[in-house]
């Protein structure tokens, strides 16, 4: 008899799909320059680089890069460092119109919770909601 798997964990990590997989392959085996860097595997990494950037601008019906305008999409490493940037740039984009409070939920993940105490060290005001038993917030709160 066959045990059937369930992976519940996608938040951490998500299998890749095998079109992303065929489509990174070259860049995985071959075109494994860094993207900063001037030696040619790495120019070549920047280009590929560059054109997903504009794809992802097109999907998202975002204005392309340019040199004269500014870049709408950003890479990272990962969900951890996305949320900080994400955290981060809002807050200190609201401060100068004086809106320095942040809401968050006590069972978020420990990049968003962090990434708040940090901000709380900084002079924003940061409140922590408590979820119910089905790890909702409600009105109430």
């Amino acid at each position: 008899m066959m045990k059937r798997f369930v992976y519940a964990d996608n938040a951490a990590t998500t299998q890749i799909s095998p079109e992303v997989l065929d489509a990174m392959m070259p860049w995985l085996t071959d075109g494994y320059g860094n993207a900063s860097s001037i030696y040619k595997k790495g120019r070549e990494a920047r280009i590929a680089m560059e054109e997903a950037r504009h794809k992802v601008e097109k999907a998202l019906g975002v204005p392309q890069s340019r040199p004269d305008y500014p870049v709408e999409i950003y890479f990272t490493s990962g969900g951890s460092e996305a949320d900080n940037w994400a955290i981060k740039g809002a807050a200190h984009l609201m401060a100068p119109k004086g809106k320095k409070h942040i809401i968050t939920t006590v069972f978020e993940h420990h990049a968003v919770l962090h990434t708040c105490a940090t901000l709380e060290k900084e002079g924003f005001e940061v409140t922590y909601l408590p979820v119910n038993e089905k790890g909702l917030v409600t009105a109430e709160q």
